[in-house]
């Protein structure tokens, strides 16, 4: 276990309320995720909430196998799946489009994932430039909530929490294949997006 979870988990053991305000802060928007992709937009506040009150009860019996994330999600796949009794659905390759491009596309490096070329991004701090730069937030918002549960979640897990792509296998239920595609799925929008709003300057 890491030190800052050692000291996390020491002031949340002592009942310091700061410390789970931290401890919601930093996880909540990944238990979301991972909740998300397991039983979709209308449950995802139940399953959180179930998945809270099981650390709580069960914080004590932590022993640091893992990461505090690690754990906290994984408590909140099981809150999800139990509560729900859902059978993970298994997304076939081929049972998903590909409008922008194939799984191979050279934009993506083919050993993790990560982009070959990043989408342009703005370094301007005109008043013109940041009012461009909202309007591209405004559009990715826009094809961030287009996209399928799984597709959103991967694409969360992965980008904005870090998680490795076996972790999100684990958690979700669902192959290294399937995440892959997903995951490259999800990024293929997201870069159409950018690309298109470089040409036209909108969505």
């Amino acid at each position: 276990m890491a030190a800052d979870d050692t000291l996390l988990l020491t002031r949340l053991l002592a009942g310091e309320q700061q410390a789970f305000k931290e401890l919601v802060t930093t996880y909540q928007s990944a238990m979301r995720a991972v909740a998300y992709a397991i039983v979709g937009q209308r449950h995802v506040e139940e399953v959180v909430q179930d998945a809270w009150l099981s650390v709580v009860r069960h914080l004590g019996s932590f022993e640091g196998r893992s990461s505090l994330k690690t754990w906290l999600l994984t408590i909140t796949a099981n809150s999800a799946k139990s509560r729900y009794k859902l059978n993970r659905r298994e997304v076939l390759m081929d049972d998903l489009p590909s409008p922008h491009g194939s799984i191979d596309d050279d934009r993506f490096s083919s050993a993790d994932g990560h982009w070959l070329v990043a989408p342009f991004a703005w370094h301007q701090d005109t008043p013109e430039a940041l009012l461009t730069q909202d309007e591209l937030r405004d559009c990715l918002e826009h094809t961030l909530l287009s996209l399928s549960e799984l597709q959103s979640s991967v694409l969360l897990l992965r980008e904005r929490q870090g998680l490795e792509l076996e972790d999100i296998c684990n958690l979700l239920e669902i192959s290294l294949s399937n995440v892959r595609v997903l995951l490259h799925r999800a990024r293929l929008k997201v870069f159409a997006t950018v690309e298109h709003f470089e040409e036209t300057g909108e969505c």
